[in-house]
């Protein structure tokens, strides 16, 4: 018969039960989403970001070079933890302006032109704290911090195009 072993073995008992603790933790996000939003539509509008800024993560460990590996897993929650921060942002303060009478195409162009300077400061500043462990290039955080920053980067270009978009396809029902 034939065995795994060494660092094929080590990476398939570490990321044995990963799947059932991702669905989890999604379920749970998605749950405290709905409680705080108590709509499905803006769960849905913030949740949209996330599937760029996972298609940019995966791009930059290709272009880094780096395989997909349970620290880079770990990246992958903690750039869903900042991508779901920073549409909430977005869509609270739309939801707020629409709260005090405004107009939903007005609401979204406010939210947009006012939120997303902090979204964007708070990004560059996290790229900018994880930039030296990327270019460091070790095997135990690099990963990780290549993981955040092309998600960060491609969820924060497209969370401009994509959060207002979805907002004005999937408005929630908001009496002022």
């Amino acid at each position: 018969r034939i065995e795994t072993g060494g660092e094929a073995e080590a990476t398939t008992s570490s990321l044995g039960g990963l799947g059932t603790a991702v669905l989890v933790a999604a379920l749970g996000i998605l749950a405290v989403l709905v409680l705080e939003f108590g709509s499905f539509r803006s769960t849905l509008i913030v949740a949209g970001v996330v599937p760029f800024g996972i298609l940019g993560a995966l791009l930059a460990l290709f272009l880094a070079g780096q395989p997909l590996s349970f620290v880079a897993i770990i990246g992958f929650v903690a750039l869903i933890g900042v991508e779901i921060k920073n549409s909430i942002l977005l869509v609270d303060f739309t939801n707020q302006l629409r709260l005090q009478g405004m107009p939903l195409d007005e609401a979204i162009e406010r939210a947009g032109e006012l939120r997303f300077l902090p979204v964007l400061l708070t990004s560059v500043t996290a790229i900018g704290g994880l930039l030296p462990l990327a270019l460091a290039g070790g095997a135990v955080y690099a990963p990780l911090a290549i993981v955040m920053i092309g998600g960060l980067t491609s969820s924060t270009l497209l969370a401009r195009i994509v959060t207002p978009v979805m907002y004005r396809l999937l408005p929630p029902k908001i009496e002022p």
